[in-house]
């Protein structure tokens, strides 16, 4: 299982490539690691931001690193073990550029 560097969605494989549904990112996939494919990832697991104000997302005072702009929406999401903490997101209010931020 591979997940997004920008956005943290599950991505899908295609041809020998990841490719992020939520972001359309793409990244190779490594040729001496074992991949199985399941089927598709449910809808209700995919976080689409592209309406982040519609959906009521909070705000907070955060430097977008594409614009400068100090404002972003932001969500969190378990993207990893249990046992470690959740992942935060952000989506610039200004240009929409998507970024996250781990604890580690």
């Amino acid at each position: 299982m591979e997940f997004c560097d920008d956005c943290g969605s599950m991505m899908q494989a295609s041809d020998g490539t990841w490719v992020c549904r939520s972001c359309d990112r793409e990244q190779p996939k490594d040729p001496d690691a074992s991949y199985v494919v399941t089927e598709d990832q449910e809808e209700g697991e995919i976080v689409d931001v592209s309406d982040a104000e519609d959906r009521g997302l909070p705000t907070t005072a955060e430097r977008c690193p594409e614009c400068d702009n100090d404002r972003a929406y932001y969500y969190m999401q378990q993207i990893r073990a249990a046992d470690e903490s959740e992942t935060r997101f952000f989506v610039c209010t200004d240009c929409e550029h998507k970024w996250r931020e781990d604890d580690h």
